[in-house]
């Protein structure tokens, strides 16, 4: 059988592009802000992981400018040997005593970060243990890891000490949880995930790419917002939403950080975070640091548009985050509703399976600090009459 048959086969794809309901690929013309010009007209921007806004601050532009003119426009190499810049070592160095953790390893992006730790750490007669809404790099590091996977029902504790329960003695453990769950925005159970951790010699790995910048002190994230982070064995987060950048990084002791460097074949054969992303990582670093009140305003935003869309009579997924996700139900219904509001000049996310069950798709809407209240009320007026007037529902 030709192996690319199932390119040719008939897809979801096909008949959301039928339907022209498709929604991926729209194309930016403007910078990633509240308003944006997307394929020429403006929409309001609630499909955004820029948490605090920082993508069009001038203190991180300036930096990544500064970065290339200084090293040029990439390292051309990995970090382990020609690809690491005193700058990679300022970031990790920063970053590191922001989160209270040992030592920092940073990665060329946030999958690839899941990737390299969870690889390195898990071995043939290991076992990982996954929240089954965790984010897809989590489930292609565990198969690259060699061990094996077991996953529990989100966020259920009992399932979860039943799985821990199954595990020989003999085999080592890691607990892998995203923070804070990027379609529901709801966040994990960390207190509870680490009372089983301890009691079955377990270690944790908390993926706090939606949680940094977002809860805790400060944006600390997870660990932190439960007062857990010299609970937690790793963190793991992303430098693409909060800071405003591109890039990953591990947080830990710094005797798992050697190991992983030295282990980690994502890490030990990418080329390194470039100047520019760098630089941008960590100059959003040091405004979140300097303006903790950002993550204060983005909390406020989240709960102002949670209690806008209820007032509006709109059922919303509840969570104390910014991801505020919207019921829609069936998959070619959220694809219908999705392209009239970005006709309306809203753009919103379409959750749809495998990220959700075939029943249970929402509109995924997601704030940022630099959203103000006249714009949030302008999306949720037309994100209200878009539901009224739904052509779509069956």
């Amino acid at each position: 059988m030709d192996i690319f048959k199932k390119c040719e086969d008939r897809s979801r794809v096909d008949e959301a592009r039928e339907r022209n309901v498709y929604p991926y690929f729209h194309a930016l013309e403007s910078r990633q802000d509240v308003e944006v010009i997307m394929e020429g007209k403006r929409r309001i921007m609630l499909g955004s992981n820029n948490y605090l806004g920082l993508t069009i601050n001038p203190n991180v532009i300036e930096a990544g400018l500064k970065a290339i003119e200084k090293y040029g426009t990439g390292c051309s190499g990995s970090r382990f040997l020609n690809g690491t810049l005193n700058m990679h070592l300022e970031l990790e160095a920063e970053l590191a005593e922001f989160l209270h953790k040992d030592a920092v390893v940073t990665f060329s992006t946030g999958f690839q970060s899941n990737l390299g730790i969870i690889s390195a750490i898990v071995g043939r007669t290991d076992y990982v243990i996954c929240d089954k809404e965790n984010h897809a790099s989590i489930y292609d590091g565990c198969k690259l890891s060699y061990g094996k996977m077991l996953r529990y029902k989100h966020n259920d504790m009992a399932d979860l000490e039943r799985m821990l329960q199954s595990v020989p003695e003999t085999s080592g453990i890691l607990i892998v949880t995203d923070g804070v769950f990027s379609m529901g925005g709801d966040i994990a159970n960390l207190p509870e995930i680490v009372r089983l951790a301890k009691k079955y010699g377990a270690r944790t790995m908390v993926d706090d790419a939606h949680g940094l910048g977002v809860i805790g002190e400060g944006g600390r994230g997870t660990a932190n917002y439960f007062g857990l982070e010299g609970d937690v064995d790793i963190i793991m987060g992303t430098f693409s939403k909060s800071l405003a950048s591109l890039g990953g990084y591990m947080a830990s002791s710094a005797r798992v950080a050697d190991y992983v460097r030295h282990n980690s074949r994502p890490f030990i054969f990418s080329a390194s975070m470039t100047p520019a992303s760098c630089a941008c990582a960590l100059a959003a670093l040091r405004e979140l640091k300097a303006h903790p009140e950002l993550v204060d305003k983005l909390a406020h935003n989240s709960q102002y548009v949670r209690d806008g869309l209820k007032a509006r009579g709109i059922r919303i997924l509840e969570s104390t985050t910014p991801i505020v996700p919207i019921y829609t139900y069936e998959t070619f219904r959220t694809l219908g509703i999705a392209k009239d509001l970005y006709d309306a000049g809203v753009y919103v996310n379409s959750a749809l399976p495998p990220a959700t069950a075939p029943t249970e798709c929402l509109l995924r809407t997601s704030y940022m600090a630099s959203h103000n209240e006249a714009i949030l009320d302008e999306a949720m007026d037309i994100i209200k009459k878009v539901l009224e007037s739904d052509k779509w529902a069956m």
